[in-house]
């Protein structure tokens, strides 16, 4: 039986758009950031970001010299929310509902700025910060490492006492959607942006 479910944030949360954050940080400064931007998982100082090894000073120091100019926090908090699309308050609604019956994490590969943002009453149109939503929210930053690196679930899951067979993960990477499972975890891969409503409906019934 399913006593916990574990989300993704970006593409499962919150619909995710490489292409605009490659034009926001184009529009930043950085002219190649095509190359440096990834939907997954990040490179350079931008996992270290997402890894907690520079904090938003350093990383506007560091993204500055690619750019060729300062930045400043909200300049480049606005390129990394390229990345948001939007949020739908049905999925919140649905999140609300299902913490009625279950507890609910978050385990996101995320930075200060995507996270200073979504933890704000900025994030929903009730005014209402991610971690409204949420028993407890799991940053990559804030732990030391990022998914699909196993260090990442098992501390989420020693710090929330969860038992593997009894969560289902859903994220919409595929690599890190592997790594939940093979650590014992029952998974679901929606489509980044998909209405997953009902699909996970089913997924639970079939796990009951």
């Amino acid at each position: 039986m399913i006593k916990n479910i574990v989300f993704d944030f970006g593409g499962v949360i919150a619909p995710i758009s490489r292409d605009k954050a490659v034009e926001a940080f184009i529009r930043l400064g950085l002219a190649d950031a095509d190359e440096r931007l990834d939907k997954y998982h990040q490179t350079g100082i931008f996992q270290e970001l997402e890894e907690g090894k520079l904090d938003t000073e350093a990383f506007q120091c560091e993204l500055g010299k690619l750019c060729g100019h300062k930045l400043g926090y909200e300049e480049t908090q606005k390129a990394w929310l390229g990345f948001i699309v939007g949020v739908n308050p049905d999925i919140l609604a649905c999140l609300e509902e299902l913490r009625k019956h279950y507890r609910l994490y978050l385990l996101s590969n995320t930075n200060p700025y995507v996270a200073g943002w979504a933890c704000s009453d900025c994030f929903s149109p009730e005014g209402k910060p991610l971690d409204a939503y949420f028993d407890k929210l799991y940053l990559s930053y804030k732990i030391g490492c990022t998914k699909p690196d196993e260090r990442i679930f098992r501390f989420m899951m020693a710090d929330a006492s969860l038992v593997p067979s009894e969560t289902l993960f859903v994220d919409d990477g595929p690599g890190n959607i592997e790594a939940g499972r093979k650590l014992g975890m029952h998974t679901f891969n929606p489509a980044n942006g998909a209405d997953w409503r009902e699909d996970l409906k089913n997924v639970l019934q079939s796990l009951a």
